[in-house]
């Protein structure tokens, strides 16, 4: 249930505006498109300012909010509860209370749960992409896309959860019965790495388990006997996604040196053909990042890595839109002493590294703090494999950069986090073992 929980928080879903609000803007003051996507998620009910805590929508207790507004367009779509500490021990304090009755429910119960939760998903996704659109300005195929992403392992817990098997173990004595149970408690958290440490720290003090899919760095590396054309299109989708703002972006393409040129030519084009608009608009590939400080550490990078000897081989600046709307960009020369190589970006940038050998490509990538997603391209099998094995990462993509689905595992190593979400593999992160002993039956 957590894991469920966990991934629909990836839906945007952040929080959730309600029409029955007086805080909700006019629609009068928004624009048409804007207006018209408001209404069809009010007319659903989809509209929520207050927080969920014991089964009651409230506001936050001190009264306070934060204002929530459309980045492509500067627009106050709502303002929300700014939920505080007490709120927060209420909500965790309901939410173990729950736990023992949702313990009790027999695994076929807990399975038409999820499933009927699926299902208002799937009759709402529509709505859903459209308020993630307003609130955080992606594509609106893109989140409609994402909305159906998380719907599926919603779908698949709901389908594993009637197939968490136990185990009975061979005895050593012969009046002995061996028994091995497993049981749904764990704290899961996406997000920065720096929170992850702190949750971590924090749960050490009552030894809890916890499951953190933190930040990322990954490498796209592209070696001279891969297909450019396939190379290319692999490398974009991984980049720019969301405007590079999601865990798994491409955040460094390394391009051996033998087409290095050939690669950047073909790269920098179809970046070009990238169309930055509004998210409403069909014909937007790439939408605002999510607010100005965003943009501000996007321009940080920039700076250190133009003033490190990189050269702006295309883009490098604001987007004429204006908002927190920049510019596709490709930087070149790109080394390991800068922010972009070290740190994670989250933003439309693509710096490209040359590298000289297998070795040296593997070096690259495995010099960073992170393990989260990792890319290559090669037509070479013996090559995808054998670098595959070496790169430090807990997703690679061979020749394809979209990798992402619910019936695989996802999740990092090094400080990219610890365990796996989704898969079977993911199932077993949420629970505990118990091993009974029952004497005397003979």
């Amino acid at each position: 249930m957590a894991m469920t929980m966990r991934r629909a928080a990836a839906l945007g879903a952040r929080h959730i505006l309600t029409a029955s609000s007086s805080r909700v803007v006019p629609l009068r003051h928004m624009s048409a498109d804007a207006g018209s996507a408001m209404e069809k998620i009010r007319a659903a009910g989809l509209l929520r300012t207050q927080g969920l805590i014991a089964g009651q929508w409230v506001d936050a207790y001190d009264g306070k909010t934060i204002e929530v507004q459309n980045p492509a367009t500067g627009d106050v779509l709502a303002n929300v509860s700014c939920m505080g500490s007490r709120e927060t021990s209420d909500a965790i304090a309901s939410a173990n209370s729950t736990f023992y009755s949702w313990s009790k429910l027999t695994a076929n119960e807990r399975s038409k749960a999820l499933r009927k939760w699926y299902d208002l998903i799937i009759a709402h996704k529509e709505e859903l992409a459209l308020l993630m659109t307003l609130e955080q300005g992606k594509p609106l195929k893109e989140a409609l896309g994402e909305v159906n992403y998380g719907a599926n392992f919603i779908e698949y817990f709901a389908e594993e959860a009637k197939r968490i098997y136990g185990d009975i173990i061979p005895p050593t004595l012969s009046d002995r019965r061996l028994l091995v149970l497993k049981q749904v408690r764990m704290i899961t958290f996406t997000g920065s790495t720096a929170v992850g440490k702190k949750l971590m720290a924090g749960s050490a003090n009552t030894v809890k388990k916890v499951s953190l899919e933190l930040g990322g760095n990954a490498p796209c590396i592209v070696f001279d006997d891969a297909d450019i054309d396939v190379a290319v299109k692999g490398s974009l989708a991984a980049k720019f996604r969301n405007s590079g703002q999601t865990c798994v972006c491409a955040n460094r393409i390394l391009v051996q040196e033998g087409i290095y040129e050939k690669f950047a030519s073909a790269f920098i084009k179809a970046v070009q053909s990238l169309h930055v608009g509004n998210g409403l608009e069909e014909s937007t590939s790439q939408g605002p990042l999510i607010n100005e400080a965003a943009v501000q550490k996007v321009e940080k990078f920039i700076n250190d890595a133009t003033s490190k000897g990189a050269n702006i081989m295309l883009g490098g600046k604001r987007h004429s839109l204006g908002m927190s709307f920049y510019e596709p960009t490709v930087v070149g020369n790109v080394s390991n002493d800068m922010l972009l190589f070290r740190e994670e970006v989250f933003g439309p940038v693509a710096p490209l590294i040359p590298f000289k050998t297998e070795e040296e490509a593997i070096h690259l990538a495995n010099d960073t703090n992170a393990g989260l997603a990792a890319y290559i391209f090669t037509k070479s099998i013996p090559r995808s494999w054998c670098v595959s094995e070496s790169l430090e990462y807990g997703l690679v993509g061979v020749n394809e950069g979209i990798i992402s689905t619910e019936v695989a595992p996802f999740g990092g190593v090094k400080q990219s986090g610890l365990g796996r979400e989704g898969s079977k593999y993911g199932v077993d992160e949420f629970l505990e073992l118990k091993y009974i002993c029952m004497g005397n039956m003979s």
